[in-house]
């Protein structure tokens, strides 16, 4: 990929060096320890954090604590800001009469018991290009979304959740991270996702940024159009953060996806994982991977605050067919960590936080088998926010930097 062999300025060389080298000793440190402990003599002489404001990293509870409960459920994100998360995630698409309600995707069949329920209701949909055969949203009123129960999405995670708790609304999830936050004693912010802007447009038929407009007039009203607000919004797309740029103050970011990782690290971009879906409306030849690099970072710097990218875009990690685990079993964990791609440094050069997705302690830990030593890897390079199904593990590990 071209950003892993970017060439930076040479002002900012010899300070990459130097976080390199910080990044291998940690990881060395943390490979062989599993985490670290505070050290109060040491963080008088190493600084504290190399985010990009210099505050610690933030922990993002994804999709509340969905490593313990059924996602986007309000006990998920009670559960994730009892656990000590900065920010909640709502992942928002809309119902037939337009109301925003926390789902990770238009389609329920995987995360309620739609089917159950409504069985006659099953349509086909394309969604970013593919023809998808399932319940939506966008079919059902709110009335009719509350007379479902949510369920466990990953088949290795406890059911016992199952059918517990209803889809809430994105006006509930403001009002529990404003309520839980007071009782706390400390700010509890909201990290909303616009999922498939462009299908909520053309394909539903609701229109050109009404979904944008409909939660802007809903965050405004709760925090303020100010950039101080306790809110980041997010999307894989583009045009629609472009939008929102001219209409908010609120924080942006632009989220970069892919398709998987090869076995020497580099990115496997297949549709409809390989760029925005506006970009193939659009006919853009740019790649998400072509939005990290030097370029595309300073056009993403000209309407977002942060950039979001999957994780293997920002640490390289390689299948050398080693088992490193001691397991005797060679997973996605036994993968050779090479170190940071420049990412973070190069966005940081040009102002722009870096959040990363998704840690979880049962899964998808490329290079680590400890979830905690991951992400105080990835802390040690300076993200500004980790995105975890496991809000504890986060904490912890923001600890361990201490």
């Amino acid at each position: 990929l071209r950003f892993m062999n970017q060439t930076l300025p040479a002002r900012a060389s010899s300070t990459m060096r130097i976080r390199h080298l910080l990044a291998a000793a940690a990881l060395l440190l943390l490979q062989a320890c599993g985490g670290g402990d505070d050290d109060d003599d040491k963080s008088s002489t190493v600084a504290k954090y190399q985010t990009l404001s210099g505050e610690a990293p933030l922990v993002i509870g994804h999709r509340g604590a969905s490593g313990e409960l059924p996602e986007h459920t309000l006990a998920s994100y009670e559960r994730a800001i009892a656990r000590g998360a900065d920010y909640i995630e709502p992942d928002l698409v809309l119902t037939q009469d337009g109301v925003m309600i926390a789902r990770h995707e238009p389609m329920l069949g995987g995360t309620t018991d739609v089917a159950t329920k409504f069985p006659d209701r099953k349509t086909t949909k394309m969604v970013d290009g593919v023809s998808t055969e399932d319940w939506f949203a966008t079919d059902f009123t709110l009335a009719e979304i509350k007379t479902l129960r949510a369920r466990q999405s990953r088949s290795s995670r406890s059911t016992a959740y199952d059918g517990l708790y209803d889809i809430p609304t994105l006006a509930e999830v403001i009002n529990l991270a404003l309520t839980e936050g007071a009782k706390a004693g400390r700010s509890v912010g909201i990290y909303p996702e616009i999922k498939h802007s462009t299908f909520h447009a053309d394909e539903v038929r609701f229109g050109a940024n009404v979904f944008e407009d409909k939660l802007l007039s809903t965050l405004h009203a709760a925090y303020g159009n100010v950039a101080s607000a306790p809110v980041f919004i997010q999307s894989f797309e583009v045009s629609n953060l472009q939008y929102l740029n001219t209409k908010t103050n609120i924080k942006l970011v632009q989220l970069i996806d892919a398709d998987d990782v090869k076995d020497d690290g580099s990115m496997s971009l297949v549709a409809p994982y390989h760029k925005p879906y506006d970009f193939v409306v659009n006919n853009d030849g740019r790649s998400f991977a072509d939005l990290l690099t030097s370029s595309g970072l300073d056009f993403i710097k000209t309407y977002a605050d942060a950039v979001g990218p999957w994780k293997p875009y920002l640490v390289k990690t390689v299948n050398d067919g080693v088992e490193r685990t001691g397991d005797s079993t060679l997973t996605v964990n036994d993968r050779r960590v090479d170190g940071s791609t420049g990412v973070i440094e190069m966005a940081h050069q040009k102002g722009l936080l870096v959040h990363t997705w998704t840690f979880r302690d049962d899964a998808s830990g490329y290079g680590f088998k400890d979830p905690q030593a991951e992400m105080q890897y990835y802390m040690s390079l300076g993200i500004d926010g980790v995105f975890t199904d496991f809000t504890a593990t986060g904490v912890a590990a923001r600890a361990g930097l201490r």
